[in-house]
Parts: C-alpha cells; sequence; structure tokens
C-alpha cells in the first residue's frame, strides 16, 4: 500500500478569531513535492436531535450569514475548552430550544468536512423532553420549530449536513 501522508513543513497562523483559527500549512507531499493548505482549527462542537415522545423533533430555524439564508437545524453549539461533549450538548438543548431530556443517547461522531477543518460534531439523541430554560446566546435569534423527522427527509427541507445525518441516524435507532 502506498505511503499517502503529508508532512508538515511550515505553519503560519493567519486569523484566530472567537471560534476558529486560519493557518496556511507547507507541507511536502507523499512524492516529494510541497503544496499548501488552508486550515480551520475549530474547538469541536455537537448537535442534538431532540425527539418528543409524540416522535417529531425539536429544530431551530436561523439566518446563516455564510449562506445567506434562513436554515432549519438541530439545536447544535461549539464545545468549550475542555467541556465533555454531553455537557455541550444538554447545555445547547437548553439555550436554544427551552427543553431538557431525561434520556440521552450518543449517536457517533464525524468530521465536518475534513478537507480544510479538523472539526469534529458529536450527535446525541435527547428524549423525555421536559421545558426548560430557552436563553440562546445574546447574538444568536432563533425559533423552534417541531416537525415529523420523516417528513422533513422526504421533502429535502434542510439543508445542513448535521442535521440530515443527525435524522437519518435517528431512524436507525
Amino acid at each position: 500500500m502506498a505511503e499517502l501522508k503529508e508532512t508538515l513543513l511550515e505553519r503560519r497562523e493567519v486569523f484566530r478569531g472567537r471560534v476558529l483559527t486560519l493557518f496556511l500549512d507547507r507541507v511536502r507531499l507523499p512524492d516529494g513535492r510541497e503544496a499548501t493548505r488552508e486550515v480551520l482549527r475549530h474547538p469541536g462542537a455537537v448537535a442534538v436531535v431532540a425527539q418528543r415522545d409524540d416522535g417529531r423533533v425539536v429544530l431551530v430555524r436561523q439566518f446563516r450569514h455564510a449562506v445567506g439564508q434562513e436554515l432549519l437545524e438541530l439545536p447544535a453549539g461549539k464545545l468549550g475548552p475542555g467541556e465533555d461533549p454531553l455537557d455541550c450538548a444538554r447545555r445547547e438543548l437548553e439555550e436554544e430550544t427551552g427543553y431538557r431530556a431525561g434520556r440521552w443517547e450518543r449517536l457517533g461522531s464525524f468530521l465536518t468536512s475534513p478537507g480544510f477543518t479538523d472539526e469534529i460534531m458529536h450527535l446525541f439523541l435527547a428524549r423525555e423532553l421536559v421545558p426548560g430554560w430557552h436563553r440562546p446566546d445574546d447574538d444568536e435569534f432563533l425559533e423552534v420549530v417541531e416537525a415529523d423527522p420523516a417528513e422533513l427527509l422526504r421533502t429535502g427541507g434542510i439543508l445542513d449536513g448535521k442535521s440530515i445525518l443527525g435524522l437519518l441516524l435517528l431512524g436507525r435507532s
């Protein structure tokens, strides 16, 4: 089997923000040539498939500036430094939707877009929902929406990858 690893030769930080850091990396390719890679470092995130007793799921509708439109998504958020993913999922569910869950199940983890970022997202299933305290972040404007997961997948009303994956995994649990 051929060696596929790229070797880091030089890293230059281009930007550091609240959520991510952008690096330009110079690498040696397996054949000896050099190339440049743009890499976004991200602290990781969680997403929650919150399923009500009637089978409907709780989502949030919000405007996403990067794509210039409102999207329907699973409640989600980034991990704090050293934060346990399940603790983050519990916090994000309540902050964004006003629900708490009595039962939690880990659905898995995935790399969101490994061609340019190291972001890993942890998916959780939350059941036995009870009202909590809805308190989105100061810069978050959200509408809570409840919908049938099969209908959402059938109609293509969701474009967000984490939400599509979460709903597909819900069908397998």
